[in-house]
């Protein structure tokens, strides 16, 4: 679970380090506030947009099983885990 939150927050944070990188390929200072003032907007949505997508993504390709989940539960003192059937 904390994989897949890092990785949304990094999808959401690389469109801010692509273009303050985009700001130092230009001799531009990265942290004067006049070169993000117009793009902090557009910035997010792109970050929103990558976050969503791979959420889709995963949800598209995940393995699916065709059987019926099977709950773990104790048998004989043991604990048997959870599988399909």
């Amino acid at each position: 679970m904390l994989r897949s939150i890092i990785e949304e927050v990094l999808l959401f944070i690389l469109p801010f380090c692509v273009f303050a990188g985009y700001l130092i390929v230009k001799r531009r200072n990265p942290l004067d506030v006049e070169h993000w003032s117009r793009h902090v907007f557009w910035l997010a949505i792109v970050g929103l947009l990558l976050s969503i997508a791979l959420v889709a993504y995963g949800g598209w390709t995940a393995p699916r099983s065709q059987g019926a989940y099977e709950p773990p539960h104790m048998e004989n003192g043991t604990l048997v885990p959870g599988r399909f059937k």
